[in-house]
């Protein structure tokens, strides 16, 4: 493993401690509400929440924010990842307390390689939304590349405790435990 992955470590064990022992500090009773139904849903009744709490996470509070949020993600899924960058830097200069500006820059510099930046928005986005099974799960597919299959699965366990019908993580979670990571003997 290269010296660059090594230094993340410090990184990413302060980024998981974080969200394991963290509490959103702005709940919202109708999203905690979504979160808690989210927990006990049904596979389709689960679709329907989680779209209904990202939609919701979505909401900067600024028509102009949530239009460069949406130029952004445009972007990224047009694979233009300079441009996305540029829409969401200007999401996370103009509302720094906006944790889903941050997850998504995180997701455009992860699509560009840029791994340091990309962890250092997902810890951003996950102090601010401590739930954000999408940031989480981004997270763990990380760790799962560097090699940190232990904390990969950690990750994907704090998905799955947040959302337990996130078919990404379960699959993620499966594909490790084929491997032996996760296992109970």
């Amino acid at each position: 493993m290269g010296t660059h992955l090594r230094k993340l470590y410090p990184v990413v064990t302060a980024l998981l401690l974080t969200v394991g022992n963290s509490l959103p500090g702005h709940a919202q009773s109708s999203l905690d509400e979504m979160m808690q139904s989210l927990r006990k849903a049904q596979p389709a009744e689960a679709i329907r929440l989680s779209r209904e709490i990202e939609r919701e996470w979505a909401k900067s509070g600024s028509t102009s924010l949530d239009m460069l949020l949406r130029r952004g993600r445009e972007a990224l899924e047009e694979e233009q990842i300079d441009i996305a960058i540029e829409h969401l830097t200007a999401v996370t200069d103009h509302a720094p307390e906006f944790a889903e500006g941050w997850h998504a820059r995180a997701t455009a510099f992860y699509m560009k390689g840029l791994y340091g930046p990309a962890l250092d928005d997902l810890q951003r986005a996950l102090i601010l939304n401590p739930e954000n099974y999408n940031a989480l799960f981004g997270l763990g597919v990380m760790l799962q590349e560097f090699g940190d299959d232990a904390r990969a699965r950690d990750a994907f366990r704090q998905v799955l405790d947040l959302h337990p019908n996130h078919e990404n993580a379960s699959k993620a979670l499966e594909q490790l435990k084929t491997r032996g990571i996760g296992l109970e003997l």
